[in-house]
């Protein structure tokens, strides 16, 4: 492994800080440096279900585990360290919490290091350590640890739907039966019934005998009449979505020399 003081610091971000037996426990989203030696001194890790947890760890002997960041710590540890504000310096006040949660001593004045002086570089290593040659020392055995996938939902907006009245306008034919009067000549002789009033009159005379038709127009009026009552209301439907992602686990195997 290659120690952290061999990197570059723009080469930390967004890699996966792990503890000391390689589980994940987080992303590095920031890198906190000493204000007197710039130094790193402190790692911002996002941790939790969702990564909206943002977490301190000191970088005290810190080294490289392949493309992840491996320091003395488990998960557990880092969680359940004090809150600090992630946006700006670590107040003094707030370092000192930190120390104190991570078993480490802690002093205003500084060290060549980038710690406070009078930190250890690394909490002591545990009893009955074993002969680790690429690690921190453990037990005589090895822990085999994979990634599983922690899947969550969030509900977010998807749209959005109103309802618009508008008008538009259509052309309606329909059929309307009329009726019209119209002048019909009828012709009778005359007869010993109707003599009497065929001469009454003169014998010979110019007339004129007027009658009024009638006939039906057709008259359009409009008017509005309800027709129906539209609302919108929402219904939860339930479908499923497959998630794709990678995960890697470790295998042991036992070489013999």
């Amino acid at each position: 492994m290659t120690m952290i003081e061999n990197l570059d610091v723009s080469e930390w971000y967004d890699r996966n800080l792990v503890g000391p037996d390689s589980s994940k426990i987080g992303k590095i989203t920031d890198i906190y440096l000493d204000n007197d030696t710039e130094q790193p001194e402190w790692a911002a890790v996002k941790t939790g279900l969702f990564g909206n947890r943002v977490s301190f760890v000191p970088l005290a002997g810190a080294s490289r585990a392949g493309d992840d960041l491996m320091v003395a710590y488990d998960k557990a540890m880092v969680k359940d360290a004090p809150n600090a504000d992630a946006d700006g310096a670590l107040s003094p006040e707030e370092e000192a919490q930190l120390y104190q949660h991570y078993g480490l001593s802690y002093s205003r004045s500084d060290s060549a290091s980038g710690l406070p002086a009078g930190a250890p570089t690394a909490p002591p290593e545990p009893s009955g350590s074993g002969h680790d040659v690429s690690g921190p020392n453990t037990d005589d055995a090895m822990t085999r640890s994979e990634e599983q996938l922690e899947v969550g939902k969030v509900n977010q907006e998807a749209g959005r739907v109103r309802l618009r009245k508008y008008i538009v306008t259509e052309n309606v034919q329909t059929t309307v039966p009329v009726q019209r009067e119209e002048a019909v000549i009828e012709r009778e002789p005359i007869t010993d019934a109707n003599v009497g009033q065929a001469m009454d009159g003169p014998a010979l005379s110019e007339e004129e005998h007027e009658m009024t038709l009638n006939e039906e127009q057709v008259v359009v009026d409009k008017q509005v009449v309800p027709k129906e009552r539209v609302r919108v209301d929402k219904a939860t439907v339930t479908e499923d979505q497959q998630v794709s992602e990678e995960l890697r686990k470790e295998q042991i195997d036992m070489e013999q020399s």
